[in-house]
């Protein structure tokens, strides 16, 4: 063991106040939240003080009142120009406004045994306004709008911009295009079905005003959904898919950019769609319509949300 002040032998370099920057660093990574914009910082300090070491300078005065202030300021935001990502926010303040897609009168598709997705959409989104509440975020509000479908759409998007909301969820669930569909009999009815995809799939807009921050939310979502043994929908990155075919944004986890979807694009706020999984499957509608699968989603969407408010607890788990 070293003492302290002691040295290498002829290397000039003090151990300790190293280790000290290397121990203040690690300490501030956990204890501070972490910003997508400022991720790299810690790097910078460990580098700064290697290459401080091996190739010592002289600093003019002023330079060094600068350096000064900014090893006492480690986290401080940078210009406008790269504005951070995320804040840290209180649950308890912060507004969640979870959209049911689709409306009694404009149902969306129908499953593989003949249910609406409005049906689907409905249970899981009241599903998941119990879990945020449950875990603090007293601000969440369930949206469910009437009428047909573009009227509708952009009701939900003038109510959620006239609260305003922090969050825009929208809650849906998949089928496929036409084209892939084939008939089957359920209950002595005909039915359509198409087992050839299934899975999760959460979208962005590249045009909605907090497009960084809607980013970073779907990302941490898909994540949490993945973690739970959940697979994304890898179809809409496919050419077989035509006109629904999007931009696969994250390949680990299956966020993509929808650019021109109403309610992506036009709120004024972070927005995300979810789409839970394909209803239009036969054996992935069987999961949908099980309370536990909507208990496995909804606790990936609050504990993607929570990580969102405060990062430490995507680091360390409830504190």
């Amino acid at each position: 063991m070293l003492s302290s002040g002691r040295k290498f032998a002829g290397s000039g370099f003090d151990v300790w106040p190293r280790c000290r920057i290397i121990i203040a660093a690690m300490v501030a990574l956990v204890l501070l939240p972490i910003e997508v914009g400022e991720a790299g910082w810690l790097s910078d300090v460990l580098k700064g003080a290697s290459k401080q070491s091996q190739q010592p300078k002289r600093v003019a005065p002023a330079k060094r009142r600068v350096a000064k202030a900014a090893a006492r300021k480690p986290m401080a935001l940078r210009s406008s120009a790269s504005k951070p990502v995320a804040a840290t926010c209180n649950p308890a303040k912060f507004r969640i406004v979870v959209d049911v897609g689709h409306t009694a009168e404009s149902e969306g598709a129908i499953s593989a045994r003949n249910v609406s997705e409005f049906v689907y959409n409905l249970r899981l989104a009241q599903r998941i306004e119990e879990q945020l509440k449950a875990e603090g975020f007293a601000e969440t509000k369930l949206l469910l709008t009437e009428g047909k479908a573009r009227a509708s759409l952009n009701r939900r998007v003038a109510a959620a911009n006239n609260l305003p909301a922090d969050l825009f969820l929208s809650i849906h669930h998949d089928s496929v295009p036409n084209k892939f569909l084939e008939d089957w009999e359920f209950g002595g009815r005909k039915s359509r079905f198409s087992d050839r995809f299934n899975g999760y799939s959460v979208f962005v807009s590249n045009n909605n005003p907090e497009f960084k921050t809607s980013l970073s939310i779907a990302e941490l979502l898909a994540k949490e959904l993945k973690g739970r043994g959940l697979r994304y929908a890898e179809q809409y990155s496919q050419p077989v898919m035509g006109r629904y075919q999007h931009p696969l944004l994250n390949k680990e986890t299956g966020v993509y950019s929808y650019d021109k979807l109403i309610v992506l694009k036009k709120t004024r706020m972070a927005a995300v769609l979810l789409e839970a999984g394909s209803i239009i499957n036969r054996d992935e509608e069987l999961r949908m319509d099980s309370p536990e699968h909507r208990n496995i989603i909804s606790s990936g969407v609050a504990a993607a949300i929570k990580e969102f408010c405060d990062r430490r607890w995507g680091i360390l788990g409830p504190l």
